[in-house]
C-alpha cells in the first residue's frame, strides 16, 4: 500500500492520476492500479468536498452530542453505535475515552430540530444513559484547512500617555 498517494489523495481528491504520478515519479499506470486496490479494500471510502456552509444562503447548524451508554452485553458499544450511526441527521460517531462513551455529529435546519432529535430520537434510545449537546457556532478550521470569514482590518488602539 502507498501511503504517499493516500496523502496527496487526502489533501486534494481533485488530482488526477497523472498529477499524482508526476509528483511521486510512478507510471500513471502503476497510480491507477494503486487506487483501484485501495478502492476495492475499502480503504479509500469516499471522495468529498469540504465546504465552508456560512458562505452559502444554506441554514445548518452543527452539534456535537456527548453520549453516555451501557454498553450491549456481547456486543459493546458497536450495537448502540450502529442503532445511532442508521439516523440521517448523524453525520459522524465515534467512540471516545473520557468521560463520554460516544461523540455523535448531528447536522439540522435549525437549534430546535436539533434538539428534538435529542430529545425525541436520541436519548431514547436503549442503553443511553445521558447526554450533553455542544452547538457548533463558528469553524475556524477543518480538516486541517483553515476558514478565513469576511474579516475587517486589524484596528490599531489608541494609546495615551
Amino acid at each position: 500500500m502507498r501511503d504517499d498517494i493516500l496523502d496527496l489523495l487526502k489533501n486534494n481528491s481533485k488530482l488526477s492520476h497523472e498529477q499524482i504520478a508526476t509528483m511521486l515519479d510512478l507510471s500513471v499506470e502503476e497510480v491507477e492500479n494503486e487506487i483501484v486496490q485501495l478502492e476495492k479494500k475499502n480503504i479509500i471510502v469516499k471522495y468529498s468536498t469540504l465546504i465552508d456552509w456560512d458562505k452559502t444562503n444554506k441554514e445548518l447548524v452543527s452539534a456535537l452530542i456527548d453520549v453516555k451508554v451501557t454498553p450491549e452485553r456481547d456486543f459493546g458499544f458497536d450495537a448502540v453505535a450502529k442503532r445511532i450511526y442508521k439516523f440521517p441527521e448523524v453525520s459522524s460517531v465515534h467512540l471516545m475515552s473520557g468521560g463520554y462513551d460516544l461523540s455523535v455529529q448531528v447536522e439540522g435546519r435549525t437549534m430546535k430540530e436539533v434538539a428534538l432529535f435529542v430529545a425525541e430520537k436520541l436519548s431514547t434510545i436503549e442503553h443511553v444513559q445521558s447526554t450533553a449537546t455542544h452547538f457548533m457556532l463558528k469553524t475556524y478550521k477543518k480538516d486541517g484547512v483553515i476558514f478565513k470569514g469576511e474579516t475587517k482590518p486589524a484596528e490599531r488602539l489608541v494609546v495615551s500617555p
